[in-house]
Formats: C-alpha cells, sequence, structure tokens
C-alpha cells in the first residue's frame, strides 16, 4: 500500500523587511512520506523569503523530479523564477538555468560541497545562481515546532530569520552565498 502525503496548514505573518514585502499567507504543504522535517521547513523558507506575485509550491512535489519545489510564475504562464531545495545535482541546476530566468536554491548542505557538485561540470549561468545557507540546527528547531496546523511570525531583517511560534522565538541566519569555488572561473 501506498503512504500518501500529509498536509500541513501553516498561516504565516510575514514581514521581510530586507525585501520590504509584508503578507499575511495561508499555506497548504503536502509533505511527501520520503521528505524530511528539514526539507519541508527549507521549502516553506523558501517560499515566504522569496515571496512575490506568482509564487507557487510545485503540484508533484517531490514525486517530480523535472520541476523545482517553488516556482515563480508571471500572468502568461511562463516561469521566471526556479527555486529549488538542498543539494540538486550540476545537471538538475543546468537545466533550471538554461530554462529560467532566475535560479534560487536554498541549502543547509555545507557550501563546500555544493560547490564541489558545481565544480568540473556545466552549469550554465552558474554565477547567478542564487544561494541561500540556512543553519540545519535552526531548520531542526523550526521544524520540532511545526504541526499540521501551525501560525506563526517571520521576519527577515538584516540576513537574520526571527520566527514566532507558540510564543517561543527562533533565530536563524539566511546567508547569501555562490557556487563558484573563490580562485576558479566557473
Amino acid at each position: 500500500m501506498a503512504l500518501t502525503a500529509t498536509m500541513y496548514r501553516v498561516d504565516v505573518t510575514l514581514s521581510d523587511v530586507d525585501r520590504g514585502v509584508y503578507e499575511q499567507l495561508e499555506l497548504r504543504l503536502a509533505r511527501h512520506p520520503s521528505e524530511s522535517v528539514r526539507y519541508l521547513i527549507s521549502r516553506l523558507l523558501a517560499y515566504c523569503t522569496s515571496y512575490e506575485e506568482g509564487i507557487t509550491f510545485s503540484k508533484g512535489g517531490l514525486s517530480d523530479s523535472d520541476e523545482p519545489p517553488v516556482s515563480v510564475w508571471d500572468p502568461t504562464g511562463v516561469r521566471t523564477a526556479w527555486i529549488d531545495v538542498g543539494a540538486p545535482s550540476a545537471e538538475r541546476l543546468h537545466k533550471a538555468s538554461k530554462s529560467t530566468p532566475r535560479v534560487a536554491l536554498f541549502s543547509h548542505v555545507a557550501l563546500p560541497l555544493l560547490r564541489r557538485e558545481a565544480a568540473g561540470r556545466t552549469v550554465h549561468r552558474l554565477e547567478q545562481i542564487q544561494v541561500w545557507q540556512l543553519e540545519p540546527a535552526f531548520l531542526d528547531a523550526l521544524g520540532e515546532r511545526v504541526g499540521r496546523n501551525t501560525r506563526l511570525e517571520l521576519v527577515r531583517t538584516d540576513g537574520q530569520l526571527y520566527v514566532t511560534v507558540d510564543g517561543e522565538v527562533l533565530t536563524g541566519s539566511i546567508t547569501p552565498a555562490t557556487l563558484i569555488t573563490p580562485g576558479i572561473a566557473g
């Protein structure tokens, strides 16, 4: 018998001071049986900190390897941003960068490992891929507090994330990075 996805309902009061985005979001996330809590929380944060008109979670989730976890679409139905999570392969990043004007990666994986995957392989516009590093301990602490029905406040300011869940404030950083290894041309 196949396992089914678990639905999460997360109401987010978003105050992204760094980008000037302030929204009230009612999100529904399907957690695939093979998806870790850390990945789910990374996907949630990627959505919130990238929020703009036309943003969506993928319909297929983890089961659709040809789609990113999060996309931004323009009104004509053209994808304008491919937002990935975790440690995608160089081939996946190449495909994303060839097919979409903007590619972002939200990851808790150590930057040297991400760079090693991209090094020595052809990745279209590698230098233009936005990388956001998330702290694993922060993701884990948040994952312990996010249930199937959760309300949270998310504030992003000066590269810090402040998440309030049930009156408790968790703090973690969201650090910009690049997949280009210093001293090596992309």
